[in-house]
């Protein structure tokens, strides 16, 4: 997009904020005094605004000396006014605002029990199921009782496969309270691993996001946290520890503490971890009609070792009424991170016979940390309100790689050895900056428009080095030394409106983007451009045939970019003969996803039909290079990304969630989905495609009189499938977790089991063309997790006319971003 181009979009777009701020009606408020029997007046009294079901807070105050409260700022509509403070018994009111309202005198009457017997109930998950998303509600559940990646785990549609988070084939973007998480996978899940869920509201599955997500964003999981407006400190200390193959440890802390003007979070986790990983798998190397030359039988053990810190901040400045000023930050650090893999492969003829063997140790030594900062500034206008956005991510990373190969005659005797090292380094910033406008139209629909630029810049090298066995002597290998510098801009405008009566839902959006990308491989003088403006829009639409049916359609169009580690040409031996090459030619992926659906017995079974179609599906597949003369046999087996000419899936979901007692919970969802995948290699279409079944039933209970002890129980079926030209075999994931409450409801006890059948680990398997190979996966997903929680802290305000020296306990929930 030409910069004036960008220039007069953003100068109209100004004349519209302008014009809407000066143009539209008055706000009202609601006011009133709270006293007790006595007509004493009560200070510090929580007063919250809620909409009508009561599912978001909307405003809140505290009163103050003499009793008295005000809210500002609110639209003519309906809502539900709640009093509550210590000791006193909760008052609710339904307000009709047509204009500011004086309540008067609000008087609150004395709790019947003492504050020492409170029982805290403990809910169960609810979920709701609206025309774009799924609303997971775990708020005072037993899963705050574990970390966000087991929250995730617990989420109906979404899959967690090692470091791969997943809805329905898919990876979404990951937000915290709506804001992007710019974490690589690997990160994201030690960030989410690390980070604790008692403050989790409820986890958003939006399946067809608004034009005011990036068009990146073809599936978002929106993680949102509880914000209390109650003021005081409140905390919390918790440990786990973790047998699988071999132990794990971590240790975290949360504090949050809130006044009238301020707010402050922070969520720090250390984690110490040793997990192992076997694979057993074998390439058929093929001659020129195609039959089987060789065969090469890899045995490996992978072990990880790792000391990982992350930490978790938010600060909320409330300026006024109308500002308020939010900085956040993700941080992950990781000093110590040991990688080694041994291998040994096994060489044998067409008839099984033993030709010849190697073995290989790699060991790799990383050091990287990761910073993301978020700057929210909100301001609320006469009608809408304005919010902007800006955020810096600084990723720093460093690898020292290691390989001994040592290899063996038909007598399994020594021949001879090789080894080679390389240094990786990478350094990556990431600005953006966006700006966004919301305007009520009316009590039943709104306008949304905004405008956004990112920039992200990586520099990056690898150094490779021959090494002599005999004498440790280093010589730089050119041939597989470069330096790669990548430079991507985004420019980003969109306006959305969406509208919401008791018959219909409607949420319509388009967003338009210009792509800036250039990277540059120094060594090879290769340098790869792209420069495109791209349309995406998006549409829901609901319709309320009663209280207990509904149908629904969805369409979005969303965009993956390659990663710029994808695009960088380097090429990462794992040994001599398995090598990860970057593709400096991959290109954008485009997909349009399209959905009909309906929801029966006042969302007790939802039916859907979906269809999916990639254009341009960017994968990592295993290229096997059979290339065999009389001279010289090149076996090897290279990792690269490709985009496939053809990706097509579709299918039928059906999902129910009900209550079988007050006391058990049943969600079941079953998918029959087909996948389609066709591209040319250079020999030829290669067309596969696949029927499979994707199924979850999870099931939660609550025991005791007083719902201290609850438990979970989850099994997860994921049948034979296709994924890029690979067919994964079977798989059955399962989990069981159990937490109970002690020392007065301020300890909690959890225990979680994994993988309970061994069903989890992965067989894959290829056959096209002259490509010829299976693999077997066994990954540390088995184990048993022992943890510990206990909270403190209190509200009590020593100014309060009646001196409550009791602790005010899960009343306090935490921000975290």
């Amino acid at each position: 997009m030409k910069p004036k181009l960008i220039l007069k979009l953003l100068h109209i777009f100004s004349l519209f904020l302008l014009y809407s701020s000066l143009g539209y009606g008055q706000e009202y408020s609601i006011s009133g005094k709270i006293l007790d029997a006595h007509d004493r007046a009560i200070e510090f009294a929580n007063i919250i605004v809620f909409n009508t079901d009561q599912s978001e807070v909307l405003k809140g105050t505290s009163t103050d000396a003499s009793g008295f409260f005000i809210i500002n700022n609110l639209e003519s509509n309906t809502y539900i006014l709640k009093v509550s403070f210590i000791g006193y018994q909760t008052y609710e009111q339904k307000v009709v605002l047509t204009g500011s309202l004086d309540l008067k005198t609000i008087t609150l009457e004395d709790a019947v029990e003492s504050l020492d017997q409170i029982n805290i109930t403990v809910k169960k998950p609810t979920l709701r199921r609206e025309a774009d998303r799924l609303i997971f509600n775990i708020e005072k559940t037993a899963l705050v009782e574990g970390n966000m990646l087991q929250v995730l785990k617990s989420t109906p549609g979404v899959l967690v496969l090692g470091d791969e988070i997943t809805v329905k084939n898919s990876n979404p973007t990951v937000y915290i309270n709506d804001r992007k998480v710019n974490l690589s996978s690997e990160d994201l899940n030690q960030l989410l691993e690390g980070s604790s869920a008692n403050s989790i509201k409820s986890i958003e599955v939006i399946t067809n996001p608004s034009a005011r997500y990036d068009a990146e964003s073809g599936v978002v999981l929106n993680i949102i946290m509880s914000k209390n407006l109650i003021t005081g400190y409140r905390g919390s200390v918790n440990s786990n520890f973790t047998q699988g193959v071999f132990p794990r440890y971590d240790l975290g802390t949360s504090h949050f503490f809130k006044n009238k003007d301020i707010s402050f979070n922070v969520n720090y986790n250390y984690s110490k971890d040793k997990i192992n990983r076997g694979g057993d798998d074998m390439v058929n190397f093929l001659d020129n009609s195609n039959a089987i030359n060789e065969s090469w039988r890899s045995l490996t053990n992978r072990n990880t070792w790792s000391e990982t810190h992350s930490l978790n901040t938010n600060f909320d400045y409330f300026i006024n009424d109308n500002n308020t000023l939010s900085l956040s930050s993700n941080t992950i650090y990781i000093p110590y991170f040991k990688y080694s893999i041994n291998n040994n492969t096994l060489i044998t003829d067409i008839n099984n016979a033993f030709l010849e063997r190697f073995t290989a140790d790699n060991l790799s030594r990383d050091n990287k940390y990761n910073v993301g900062v978020d700057l929210n500034f909100r301001h609320s206008l006469t009608k809408g309100s304005l919010t902007f956005n800006g955020h810096f991510t600084t990723y720093n990373y460093e690898r020292n790689q290691a390989v001994l190969s040592n290899f063996f005659d038909v007598n399994n005797d020594f021949i001879n050895a090789s080894a080679f090292n390389t240094n990786a380094n990478q350094d990556t910033q990431i600005f953006a900056a966006k700006l966004d406008y919301s305007l009520p139209i009316n009590d039943s629909s709104e306008f949304e428009a905004g405008v956004k630029t990112s920039n992200i810049k990586t520099v990056s090298d690898i150094s490779q080095f021959d090494v002599d066995p005999n004498t440790g002597t280093e010589t730089i290998d050119n041939l597989n030394s470069d330096a790669f510098d990548y430079d991507e801009r985004i420019y980003a405008a969109y306006a959305n409106y969406a509208s919401n009566t008791e018959k219909w839902s409607l949420n319509a959006g388009l967003r338009a983007e210009q792509t800036n990308i250039e990277g540059v491989s120094l060594s090879t003088t290769q340098i790869n451009t792209q420069d495109y403006l791209e349309w995406f829009p998006n549409a829901s639409v609901q319709y309320n045939i009663s209280d207990r049916y509904n149908v629904y359609a969805n369409y979005k169009r969303s965009i993956a970019r390659p990663g710029y580690a994808d695009l960088n040409p380097f090429r990462f031996f794992l040994n001599e003969n398995y090598v990860v090459s970057g593709n400096p030619n991959l290109v954008p992926t485009f997909t349009d996803h399209a959905v009909i659906g309906t929801t029966l017995f006042s969302d007790l079974l939802t039916i859907e039909a979906y269809y999916k179609n990639y254009d341009g599906a960017i994968s990592e597949i295993p290229r096997q290079n059979n290339t065999t003369n009389e001279v010289e046999t090149t076996n090897e087996v290279e990792y690269i990304s490709v985009n496939f000419d053809k990706t097509v899936e579709y299918g039928f979901d059906f999902l129910t969630y009900f209550n079988v007692t007050d006391r058990w919970s049943i969600y079941a969802v079953t998918s029959f989905y087909n996948i389609e995948e066709e591209t040319d290699f250079g020999n030829g279409f290669v067309n596969q495609s696949l029927w499979s079944n994707y199924s979850v039933l999870q099931n939660d209970w609550t025991f005791l009189k007083d719902s201290s002890l609850n438990a979970s129980f989850t099994l997860t079926w994921v049948g034979q499938n296709l994924q890029g030209f690979q067919i994964v075999e079977d798989r059955l994931f399962s989990e069981l977790a159990i937490s109970k409450s002690i020392l007065k409801k301020k300890g909690v006890l959890s225990l979680s089991v994994s993988d309970l059948f061994n069903m989890q680990d992965a067989t894959t398997s290829v056959r096209y063309q002259n490509q010829f190979s299976r693999g077997f996966s066994d990954v540390d997903t088995r184990y048993i997790k022992l943890g510990f929680r206990y909270k403190f802290g209190n509200t009590r305000l020593e100014s309060n006319e009646r001196n409550i020296k009791t602790d005010e306990r899960d009343r306090l929930n935490k921000v975290n971003n």
